[in-house]
């Protein structure tokens, strides 16, 4: 039986974040993928130019057309850009029979908003309880919490201020941070350590987006959380590693790296 991804996220024309990216990973997973667009963006490796969400009332359309035909085993949210459309989401999620990954993308690689303060308020108060899992980066969950987030004793911190707003699970990602990259994942009471070795590279582009659609795949063909996270961060490391180097800015990641297993 095929597995079903599922993303709602916005586009990226450079193919290297958003719907294009988690689509390229969902398909190297061996993942059916299916989309739903949120927002159109004016971008490049250079920048973002311009981001255009789109109605509350088109998203839901969309929505409920493909939810009718094609159940997803797992989905996952990126770029949502305003409070009706989280709202939109976070009500077609409740009770929805797949689990719901949620990559609350606010800033992006090059420093321009993909969301405003009221979708912030939104994503803490409507996404975060009908999620099975939320994947903030540092800065993202200071957003979240209102609480500072630079050290890995923090992120804990965060990670479990996260799931006491009502997310299921919680992978705060430490991207940002110094040292080696260390994700923290609490789940059920536990928290688990993903570290990695951090590569120098400026070519970043779009991680969080693969990262959370790799992890979304991975649920969708039944594997445990913990398993598909620790795959996920496996398979990220070596498409930053092995990076394209395509465009003049901040490039993207290797969408073409090998799924091992």
């Amino acid at each position: 039986m095929t597995s079903i991804a599922l993303t709602i996220a916005g586009s990226d024309p450079s193919g290297g974040a958003g719907i294009q990216a988690d689509l390229k990973t969902f398909h190297q997973h061996g993942v059916y993928g299916t989309s739903v667009l949120t927002l159109l963006t004016v971008q490049s490796t250079v920048g973002v130019a311009r981001v255009e969400p789109l109605t509350a009332e088109l998203v839901d359309q969309q929505l409920a057309h493909l939810l009718d035909d094609l159940t997803p085993n797992a989905a996952k949210t990126g770029a949502l850009g305003t409070a009706a459309l989280v709202e939109v989401v976070a009500a077609r999620a409740k009770g929805a029979p797949f689990p719901l990954v949620v990559d609350p993308v606010m800033i992006s690689k090059h420093g321009h908003r993909l969301i405003d303060e009221a979708a912030v308020a939104a994503v803490r108060e409507k996404l975060l309880p009908v999620c099975a899992l939320v994947t903030p980066n540092t800065h993202e969950a200071a957003a979240l919490t209102g609480r500072p987030v630079s050290s890995l004793a923090q992120a804990k911190d965060a990670a479990r201020a996260l799931a006491d707003l009502g997310a299921r699970a919680v992978l705060v990602k430490g991207g940002h941070l110094e040292g080696d990259a260390v994700d923290v994942l609490f789940s059920a009471g536990d928290l688990h350590e993903f570290r990695a070795a951090r590569i120098d590279t400026p070519h970043t582009h779009g991680t969080g987006c693969t990262y959370s659609a790799a992890i979304t795949a991975h649920l969708a063909k039944g594997a445990h959380l913990t398993q598909a996270v620790g795959a996920a961060k496996a398979w990220l490391t070596e498409a930053i590693r092995t990076g394209p180097r395509v465009g003049r800015g901040v490039g993207p990641v290797n969408h073409h790296t090998p799924v091992s297993g």
